[in-house]
C-alpha cells in the first residue's frame, strides 16, 4: 500500500510539473507577443494564461493593457478594475482604469478614480486633477445640451472592420481600412515587408499583429461598390493612407509604410518603420504616376503622417513626432517657395498641447479642424476648430462637443459646404471598429428673448430699467418698458432686471429642445421700495412655544436671502409678532427668540453680511385687529396677529 500511494504521489507530481511548464510556457509566447506590439494574439495568449494562475499582477495588467490598446475599452474596464484591487498593483493602474471608466462614458465614476489616482501619487498637482474632472463635468454637459447636428452611420461605407478617413474626390469618397477584400488577397508578393517585426521570425504578410487584421489600404466608393481599391502605385500589403488631394484632383499626398532599401537586417532585436508621406501625379492619361517622397521624411528618427495639401498644392499639413515638438505628436506646415521646393517644417504652436494631435483639415474659409486628446474633451481624441486669424495663425480652439464628439476616438473630421462632411469614430453603436460616419449641421435657428418690465402691483411700465442677460449682455428698457435680446439653442440664460428705488427680479431661460425659430417672451416685476412699509413673509410657521426654524418655513426664508443676494444694497429688520394669547412679557421673549433664530438662518445659509439685517421681537405690540387681551376672537382672526414681517430701513 505505502508502495502504491508513492507512486501516485510522484505521478500526480509530475502532472503539476508538466502543467506548470506548459503554464509558463503560454506566458512566455504572450510575453514576446506583447512585446512585438502584437495585441491581438497576445491577448488570447493571456486569457489562457489566467486560466492557469489568476492571481498574477502581471497577467491581468498585460490583459488590461492589450485590450486598452485595441481599443476594446468595455474589456480594459473588466481588467483594469481587477488590477486596481490586487496587491501591490500601481499607481498607473488606476490613472489608466480612470480613462477607460471615461471612455465608456462612465464619467462620475472617472471622476472618482481620477480624484484616487491623485491622492496617490503625490507628482500629480490640483490642475492636472482638475483638468481630468473638467473634462468629466464637460462631457456630462455637452451629451445634456447636444449641438443641432445629425450624425448618420455611413453603413454603406462600413464593414466590421476600421473605415475611417472619408474624403470626397471627382464626386466620390475615398477611405481607408483594414477589411480583407478580394482586391487585398492577390496583392502580397513575397518580398513585401512589414513595418514592425522581430529580425528572427517574419510576421504574417497578411496580417497585422496590432489588430489581428489586415493591413490599411485605400479604398474608393463607386456606386454600389463600396470596396475597391484605389488605383495607386504601392497601394499593397502593408499601410496605404489616410489621402489628401488638390483642388483638381492632380495631386494627392498620402502616408504609406514601407522598408528603405538600406535597412539593417540585425536579427538581434525588433524592428520599427516609421511613417512616410509620398505624393503622386497624374500623367497624361489620368493614371496616376510613381510616388516621390516628401523632402522631410526620416523613417529612422520620427514618423510623418496624415497629410492634408491645400487646394493650390502649395502648402502641406501633417501629424509629426519630430523631435522638438510639443508633445506625443504635433501638427506641422510646410510651403512651398517660388521654384517649388518645399521649406522647412514650421510647427503650428498656437493649437499644438502635450498630448497627441492628430488629422488636420483646412475649410474654404482657411479655418482649421483637427483632433487632440490634449485639451478638455468627452475621451480620447476629440475634434477642435479654430477660426483663422490671419496666415498660419488660428485663434484657441473650440471643442465641438456632442454629438460631433464622443467619449470615444472622433478624428479625421472635413467638412464641405460650411454644413456636411464626414467624420470618423469607433464609438459605441458602430459596425466596426472604426466607422464613418457623415454629418449635417442643422441651420442656426432664430430665436429671441422679449418681454416688458413691470411695476409690480400697478403693471405700470418702467422706463430706463436695466436688464441684463448672462452671456448676452445689458439693455435699457424704452418708454414702454421693452426689452429684447438675441439668444442660442440649448443653452441656459440668468435674466435680471434692476431699476434704482426698486426691488429686482430675476428669471431662468432655457433653451433647451426648441426646433423652430421664435420669439419667447418673459415679462418681469419689480416691486417699488417704500421705507419703513412693511411686508409680510406668508407661511412662517413655528410649532407651538419653540422659535426653531421649520422647513416649511426655511423655503420661506430662503426667498427672503433671494431678496438680499439680488438688491445688494438694501438693510432690513426683520420682525417677529405674536397674538394676545398668553402673557405679555412671555410673548415679547417668545417673538425675540423667533426674530432671532430667523436671522441666524440668514446668515447661515444665504452669506449675507449681518450688517444688512437686524433682529426685532414685537410680541403682541403691534396686532392687526381688534383681537387684544380679554377680547374673544376666533383661532383666524389670532393666525393674522402672528406674523413674520422684513422692512427695509436703508436701499
Amino acid at each position: 500500500m505505502k508502495r502504491a500511494l508513492t507512486q501516485i504521489g510522484l505521478f500526480t507530481a509530475l502532472l503539476f510539473s508538466v502543467e506548470l511548464a506548459s503554464a509558463q510556457n503560454v506566458l512566455k509566447q504572450a510575453d514576446e507577443q506583447y512585446n512585438l506590439y502584437n495585441y491581438k494574439k497576445a491577448a488570447e495568449l493571456y486569457l489562457d494564461a489566467y486560466k492557469r494562475d489568476s492571481s498574477s499582477l502581471h497577467i491581468v495588467e498585460r490583459l488590461a493593457n492589450s485590450y486598452r490598446m485595441l481599443h476594446d475599452y468595455l474589456e480594459a474596464e473588466v481588467w483594469y478594475e481587477k488590477t486596481v484591487i490586487m496587491p501591490e498593483s500601481n499607481n498607473g493602474n488606476i490613472y489608466r482604469y480612470a480613462e477607460v471608466l471615461k471612455n465608456n462614458g462612465k464619467y462620475a465614476e472617472a471622476k472618482r478614480q481620477f480624484g484616487k489616482y491623485y491622492a496617490s501619487d503625490k507628482v500629480i498637482d490640483k490642475t492636472q486633477l482638475k483638468f481630468w474632472t473638467d473634462a468629466c463635468d464637460s462631457a456630462l454637459k455637452w451629451m445634456k445640451n447636444p449641438t443641432p447636428v445629425q450624425i448618420k452611420n455611413e453603413q454603406l461605407l462600413n464593414s466590421t472592420y476600421a473605415d475611417w478617413g472619408a474624403r470626397s474626390y471627382n464626386d466620390q469618397l475615398f477611405f481607408v481600412s483594414d477589411r480583407e477584400s478580394r482586391f487585398t488577397r492577390n496583392i502580397i508578393k513575397d518580398d513585401e515587408p512589414f513595418f514592425k517585426f522581430d529580425g528572427a521570425k517574419a510576421p504574417d504578410k497578411r496580417q497585422y499583429g496590432w489588430t489581428g487584421n489586415g493591413y490599411l489600404h485605400l479604398y474608393e466608393s463607386a456606386g454600389a461598390d463600396s470596396g475597391r481599391l484605389f488605383p495607386i502605385v504601392n497601394n499593397v500589403a502593408y499601410h496605404t493612407g489616410p489621402a489628401s488631394f488638390t483642388a483638381d484632383g492632380n495631386e494627392m499626398y498620402y502616408t504609406i509604410t514601407r522598408v528603405p532599401r538600406n535597412w539593417s537586417k540585425d536579427l538581434s532585436g525588433i524592428k520599427t518603420f516609421r511613417l512616410e508621406i509620398y505624393s503622386s501625379k497624374k500623367d497624361a492619361e489620368g493614371k496616376w504616376m510613381k510616388p516621390v517622397a516628401f523632402k522631410f521624411n526620416n523613417e529612422k528618427k520620427y514618423s510623418v503622417g496624415d497629410p492634408f495639401i491645400s487646394p493650390d498644392g502649395n502648402t502641406l499639413y501633417f501629424v509629426s513626432d519630430m523631435p522638438g515638438g510639443m508633445g506625443a505628436t504635433d501638427i506641422y506646415y510646410c510651403v512651398k517657395d517660388e521654384a517649388g521646393n518645399w521649406q522647412m517644417p514650421v510647427n503650428l504652436q498656437s493649437i499644438n498641447t502635450s498630448g497627441s494631435e492628430r488629422t488636420p483639415f483646412i475649410d474654404n474659409e482657411g479655418n482649421l479642424y483637427f483632433s487632440t486628446d490634449g485639451l478638455i474633451g468627452m475621451g480620447g481624441l476629440d475634434v477642435f476648430r479654430a477660426f483663422k486669424t490671419r496666415d498660419f495663425t488660428f485663434a484657441k480652439a473650440e471643442n465641438l462637443q456632442y454629438p460631433t464628439n464622443s467619449p470615444r476616438d472622433d478624428f479625421s473630421y472635413v467638412i464641405y459646404n460650411g454644413r456636411t462632411g464626414y467624420l470618423s469614430s469607433n464609438r459605441l453603436g458602430g459596425v466596426g471598429s472604426d466607422d464613418i460616419y457623415s454629418f449635417n449641421q442643422q441651420p442656426e435657428l432664430n430665436l429671441r428673448l422679449e418681454g416688458t418690465v413691470y411695476e409690480k402691483g400697478t403693471r405700470k411700465p418702467l422706463y430706463n430699467a436695466k436688464v441684463g442677460l448672462s452671456g448676452g449682455g445689458i439693455v435699457i428698457t424704452n418708454n414702454t418698458g421693452y426689452y429684447s435680446f438675441g439668444i442660442k439653442q440649448n443653452s441656459n440664460y440668468s435674466l435680471r432686471a434692476e431699476k434704482q428705488g426698486y426691488l429686482s427680479d430675476n428669471e431662468q431661460v432655457n433653451t433647451s429642445g426648441l426646433t423652430s425659430s421664435q420669439t419667447l417672451k418673459k415679462d418681469l416685476y419689480l416691486e417699488k421700495i417704500v421705507l419703513n412699509k412693511a411686508i409680510r413673509l406668508e407661511n412662517i410657521y413655528y410649532d407651538f412655544d419653540r422659535w426653531e426654524i421649520r422647513p416649511d418655513a426655511a423655503l420661506e426664508l430662503d426667498k427672503l436671502i433671494k431678496i438680499l443676494r439680488d438688491n445688494p444694497t438694501i438693510q432690513i429688520e426683520l420682525g417677529s409678532h405674536t397674538d394676545s394669547r398668553g402673557d405679555d412679557d412671555y410673548n415679547m421673549d417668545l417673538s425675540r427668540k423667533r426674530a432671532n433664530a430667523a436671522v441666524d438662518y440668514i446668515l447661515d445659509n444665504g452669506n449675507i453680511d449681518e450688517g444688512r439685517i437686524i433682529a426685532r421681537g414685537y410680541g403682541e405690540t403691534r396686532l392687526l385687529n381688534r383681537c387684544k387681551n380679554g377680547v374673544k376672537c376666533s383661532d383666524a382672526d389670532h393666525q393674522l396677529n402672528r406674523r413674520t414681517e422684513f422692512t427695509i430701513i436703508k436701499m
